[in-house]
């Protein structure tokens, strides 16, 4: 007997509208400082074996110029430094290199599964407001099975499948890749996770085989920035995911964004719920953001929700900006 597992193999994430850079590594390196997101996400509170997925990512730039010539640059007291000013003298990037690192540790029920990554995007302007960056990352994946929390009822206790397979441990190579492009008031991104295709089996040699795949997790994100009055900015924007074979999914954003201090958004995912979401740029060094999910599916029944949350922490801002010049 065959048993195939297939599924969603990455985590799910509410707020990566602020840290795009878990989902594309062409974001390495797109601002003018050290970017670092610490996340813990706790899946339908509630459910025994839910996922839970806590992760930490920063990224830098290398060889990036800017100056102190023009309101993107740095706070001038008393003006929104992403109100008129902003789209009048956005200008596109410089030539530059970025680097960063990605951990995610996702566990589901006994399943387990730790990520690391290392990524490199290149950055170039090819008009006067326009940017395209291009990156990858290279990493591992461990995924390990706790047989000690696996259940299979009073009928068959114990499973040929893992009888002599107490423990499941793999290591696999991974890789991502993806592009941005990226203006003043709109973005586009691609991007590829998971995208060189792995088999993971265990079996008893007589009996049994549980078999899954790994399988690329397909991307695609745009937005676009709208200047309501020069204190407020709305920012709708789309995710839509591809799985094979499952069907395709879209999630579907609006953020409204009050000068550089702070936000509200909500967001629908087709086909699972509903997102609230709150943030605050506490400081020019220091932000923080909390997302709770609704699911409108049967898990409504039993589940007390979702609850997301996440702290960014900014080094070597000389600029003094408390919010992103090129990611919202």
């Amino acid at each position: 007997m065959r048993l195939l597992v297939y599924g969603q193999q990455q985590p799910h994430y509410s707020q990566y509208m602020l840290n795009q850079y878990i989902l594309n590594p062409a974001l390495t390196g797109i601002e003018n400082y050290t970017d670092i997101k610490v996340s813990h996400r706790h899946q339908w509170v509630g459910i025994d074996g839910a996922p839970v997925t806590t992760y930490f990512t920063a990224h830098m730039p290398l060889g990036k110029q800017d100056f102190r010539t023009t309101p993107t640059s740095f706070r001038i007291p008393g003006e929104n430094p992403r109100g008129k000013a902003y789209w009048e003298s956005y200008t596109a990037a410089e030539p530059h290199h970025g680097i960063g690192i990605q951990m995610i540790n996702d566990k589901t029920g006994p399943l387990n599964r730790f990520s690391g990554y290392l990524t490199y995007a290149y950055h170039l302007g090819i008009s006067a407001k326009t940017s395209l960056a291009a990156g990858f990352g290279a990493g591992v994946n461990n995924l390990r099975l706790n047989t000690g929390k696996l259940d299979f009822g009073i009928v068959t206790p114990v499973d040929p499948a893992v009888y002599e397979n107490r423990s499941l441990n793999y290591f696999r190579p991974d890789f991502s890749a993806g592009v941005y492009l990226y203006s003043a008031d709109y973005f586009l991104g691609l991007s590829a996770r998971q995208i060189i295709p792995q088999k993971l089996k265990f079996s008893d040699n007589s009996v049994t085989t549980t078999e899954g795949k790994l399988v690329p997790h397909l991307f695609a994100t745009t937005g676009y920035r709208f200047l309501l009055t020069d204190e407020f900015n709305l920012l709708p924007s789309v995710m839509v995911k591809y799985i094979r074979p499952l069907p395709v999914q879209a999630d579907l954003n609006l953020k409204l964004q009050y000068l550089d201090l702070c936000w509200g958004g909500v967001s629908y995912r087709t086909g699972e719920g509903f997102a609230a979401m709150l943030g605050l740029n506490i400081s020019n060094a220091l932000n923080i953001g909390y997302a709770y999910d609704y699911t409108t599916t049967r898990l409504s029944t039993v589940s007390k929700g979702t609850h997301e949350l996440m702290i960014g922490f900014i080094i070597g801002n000389k600029y003094g900006s408390w919010c992103p010049k090129n990611v919202w």
